[in-house]
């Protein structure tokens, strides 16, 4: 998996806050999801960097679940609706690394979309319980090259 890679890491200039109340249910759903992939969006207000809310969507990918997520076109547009109905905006989406860091994958990158915030959860679960050990929050470049990291103010 190419999210193993040593990769150089360039700052995006863009910072994130997570509501501790967000953040744990971010955690929970990957915990919960392991040892497959789980994904969802971030919702908030993307002028003020902020993440209030989430959502959370269902992996249908069923070949690769563990190192591969899949959403359904119309799922995801009905969770989007939703999300802007009750006044938020979409941030970006998350999903968890089971078993390996945070750090994109060249899929991760290649299914980016500019001007999105990509929070990758770092869940371990080799030995003992299933635990988050690392959120990192990733952009895509607008030449689609790379991703820049976001800075995250974390609870």
């Amino acid at each position: 998996m190419s999210s193993l890679l040593d990769r150089d890491v360039a700052e995006s200039g863009t910072t994130l806050a997570i509501e501790p109340a967000v953040r744990a249910e971010l955690e929970a759903h990957a915990v919960e999801g392991h040892p497959h992939e789980i994904v969802g969006i971030l919702a908030g207000d993307r002028a003020a960097g902020r993440i209030t809310a989430i959502t959370r969507l269902q992996n249908t990918n069923t070949d690769r679940a563990a190192d591969r997520y899949q959403v359904s076109p119309l799922a995801l547009m009905k969770a989007e609706q939703a999300l802007e109905a009750r006044g938020l905006e979409i941030v970006g989406y998350y999903h968890s690394h089971p078993d390996h860091p945070a750090m994109y994958s060249d899929t991760d990158r290649d299914l980016a979309l500019p001007n999105m915030a990509y929070l990758i959860l770092g869940v371990q679960g080799h030995e003992g319980p299933p635990r988050v050990t690392e959120l990192r929050c990733w952009r895509l470049r607008d030449d689609r090259s790379a991703m820049d990291e976001d800075a995250l103010l974390l609870p």
